[in-house]
């Protein structure tokens, strides 16, 4: 992890920079979290994105199958850094922009491959907003993007 020591104009310009090399991928179809007690682990399969728990409950987030009022239902996206950028502080640069946009927070779940530069993020924002959350990351991804939270 990167240490900089940047004003908030270089952190804006460097984190540009950085979204704009990373892989970004829209994930198709409608996404929600399903729990199940600790002492009981979820399958993992390969549609199974990311599993986290905490003290009481796991939860994993899989592609929805059984859609009814009580889920709540995402749209994901996703990023791949190469292994050489510095993207210190890229979680709440974008999160806060994306909130400043749309209105919504959105939750991040990181990774790490090594075998493709290291950390990787997958983004959940509610489903009916993917398409708009979309065009603000192409945006601040574009050269030209005005992007200046």
């Amino acid at each position: 992890m990167s240490i900089s020591r940047e004003t908030t104009a270089q952190t804006h310009e460097r984190l540009r920079a950085v979204i704009a090399q990373a892989d970004f991928v829209v994930h198709q179809g409608v996404w929600a979290f399903e729990e199940s007690p600790v002492d009981q682990p979820p399958e993992i399969t390969t549609e199974t994105l990311a599993v986290v728990r905490d003290e009481e409950s796991w939860s994993r987030l899989v592609p929805l199958t059984d859609p009814h009022d009580e889920v709540e239902k995402f749209g994901i996206f996703s990023f791949h850094f190469p292994e050489s950028s510095d993207n210190s502080g890229f979680v709440g640069w974008l999160a806060s922009h994306l909130k400043a946009e749309l209105g919504t927070g959105v939750f991040v779940v990181c990774g790490s491959n090594s075998a493709r530069g290291g950390i990787y993020d997958y983004w959940g924002c509610p489903a009916e907003l993917l398409d708009q959350a979309v065009a603000a990351v192409t945006e601040l991804r574009s050269p030209g993007g005005q992007g200046t939270t």
